[in-house]
């Protein structure tokens, strides 16, 4: 077993912390309550019943209890595509901040112009 995997399995319990799944290769795993989905989860209750299936990913495993620490969030997020975020510079031009540090004397001069005709 490998973190990433994806598995199904069958909700075998379930506690106010997290759903306890049994995976279709025979390991026993928990999806806790904050990798149940994004966003707020107020009661694995009304999530989950049990022997249900569910389609899970591993995020965690520990091999001398043989215990895996599952998610259903990580293959939700998967699903999603966040396009990246336009980023107010010009890295493609290497620029950087190039034009600010071209531009501060110039913007410090006009601020003291201003301060200082203001308290005349």
């Amino acid at each position: 077993m490998k973190i990433g995997q994806k598995y199904e399995g069958t909700v075998s319990g379930l506690k106010p912390y997290g759903a306890f799944v049994d995976l279709d290769n025979g390991i026993k795993g928990l999806i806790h309550i904050s990798e149940i989905k994004t966003g707020y989860v107020d009661s694995v209750y009304n999530v989950f019943k049990i022997g249900e299936r569910v389609q899970v990913q591993v995020i965690d495993y520990d091999e001398f209890s043989g215990k895996a620490s599952l998610s259903m969030r990580s293959l939700e997020e998967e699903k999603h595509h966040f396009p990246q975020r336009h980023r107010f510079s010009n890295s493609r031009l290497r620029i950087g901040f190039k034009p600010l540090a071209e531009n501060l004397p110039e913007w410090i001069d006009e601020s003291l112009t201003f301060l200082r005709e203001r308290e005349k």
